[in-house]
């Protein structure tokens, strides 16, 4: 009997495993580490966060992306983005330094069992713990517009679904979405010859603004802070006190959740991106089918206006959405158990404990809890500090000697906030 079990070796899972070493606990830690990270983003991409917002969390705060790159004679500057390949790279190292032994398995079933969760691996090895900390990151939470499912494979992909772009050299490729995967995406699929167009529904993209310097006047500083969501007290708040973010009002949190930092590219993007790819914003696919050849899309305008265009293949990059239905890991009687936030998602306490005792989550799923922050590697290190003190306390464990303490703004409250069914 296992005291944790964590699911999902990508930043939040990595940080929680070492995390709870340090403290002591009997845990395993299932999954191909960085497995989304190597897998499913096209080589050539780059990470839109700065490098210093993009560490994965150790107690001891030892093995920072910087100190990687300085050992492999890289640059992690402010405002010098970082190839992904790189911090995938990253990703291993802190895993090979900081975390016990992953067992790269995928546990593909886990269900209440005696004394607290049975998990079974793909393999069908059967396994039991008293606490599981799911971090399962992003992929089991893909959305595709209503209009483009059910179409083929052939035809339809989302962004995640490639680790390169080569299948459409020489094609004519419609791309979906105005955030950063949509528009680095044609970026790339332009720069190596395919014919691409980007369909928004927003009136007009929005690109982010270079970031300030590190180093300016204090005024600057005070007026608007450094965070690792970008310039800016709302974007500080968001990022510094996830605490005190959970404790805003339920309609505060979801409206926070579904418009804080909207789509938005990179301000290294822009420039290959305009003048380049054809861009359609203000355009929503209404109806598509497949025809000879490809994809018709029928879309429409903000005035009304009805436009069809052919393509040979679309990719949504349209971004994810974590709801408790889409955790088919979860026995059909656990995911049964668990109360549910306005938009599906699950919720949690203050601890990231959901409603089924000894079950905790982190990552994209607590977003409408703890905000925006858990949508990027910037939450990792308070999910990690926070859950590991949860996890003890659900088992009964005195707080480890040199354990971090409660980070500041936590709520006080152990309960999940306030759900409906």
């Amino acid at each position: 009997m296992y005291d944790l079990l964590v699911v999902g070796a990508g930043p939040y899972g990595l940080s929680i495993a070492s995390h709870a070493a340090a403290a002591g606990l009997n845990l395993r830690v299932f999954g191909r580490p960085m497995a989304s990270w190597r897998d499913n983003m096209p080589r050539g991409m780059f990470l839109k966060s700065e490098p210093w917002a993009s560490n994965l969390s150790d107690p001891a705060g030892r093995w920072r992306l910087d100190a990687y790159c300085a050992e492999q004679g890289l640059t992690a500057r402010h405002a010098e983005p970082i190839p992904v390949e790189a911090f995938a790279a990253y990703g291993l190292w802190f895993a090979r330094h900081a975390v016990p032994e992953v067992d790269e398995r995928t546990v593909a079933h886990v269900a209440p069992g005696p004394g607290g969760f049975t998990a079974v691996t793909e393999d069908g090895e059967e396994l039991h713990a008293r606490t599981v900390a799911l971090a399962v990151g992003v992929m089991p939470f893909v959305e595709v517009p209503p209009a483009l499912r059910g179409l083929h494979p052939a035809l339809v992909t989302h962004s995640s679904h490639h680790s390169d772009l080569d299948c459409f050299r020489g094609k004519d490729v419609t791309v979906i979405g105005g955030g950063q995967a949509a528009l680095e995406t044609a970026a790339l699929l332009a720069e190596q010859g395919t014919r691409v167009r980007v369909l928004a529904r927003a009136e007009r993209l929005r690109w982010n603004d270079v970031p300030p310097p590190w180093e300016r006047p204090w005024w600057q500083s005070v007026r608007s802070p450094h965070s690792g969501l970008g310039p800016g007290w709302r974007n500080w708040f968001y990022s510094e006190r996830p605490g005190l973010f959970r404790r805003l009002p339920e309609p505060s949190r979801a409206r926070i959740a579904t418009t804080a930092l909207g789509p938005a590219g990179a301000w290294w993007v822009r420039d290959r991106v305009e003048g380049v790819v054809e861009l359609l914003p203000g355009h929503e696919v209404a109806a598509a089918c497949a025809v000879p050849g490809g994809v018709r899309l029928d879309t429409v305008s903000r005035e009304g206006a009805l436009r069809a265009l052919e393509t040979e293949h679309v990719i949504a990059a349209t971004g994810f959405r974590a709801r408790c239905d889409r955790m088919r890991l979860l026995s059909s009687e656990l995911r049964g158990t668990l109360t549910t936030l306005p938009d599906g998602s699950p919720a949690v306490g203050r601890t990231f404990e959901s409603s089924h005792p000894g079950l905790f989550l982190a990552g994209l799923v607590t977003a409408s809890g703890f905000g925006p922050a858990m949508r990027f590697v910037q939450g990792a290190g308070f999910t990690a500090a926070t859950l590991v003190r949860g996890v003890r306390r659900r088992l009964g464990t005195p707080p480890a000697r040199g354990t971090v303490p409660a980070p500041v703004g936590s709520s006080r409250n152990d309960s999940p906030a306030p759900v409906r069914r």
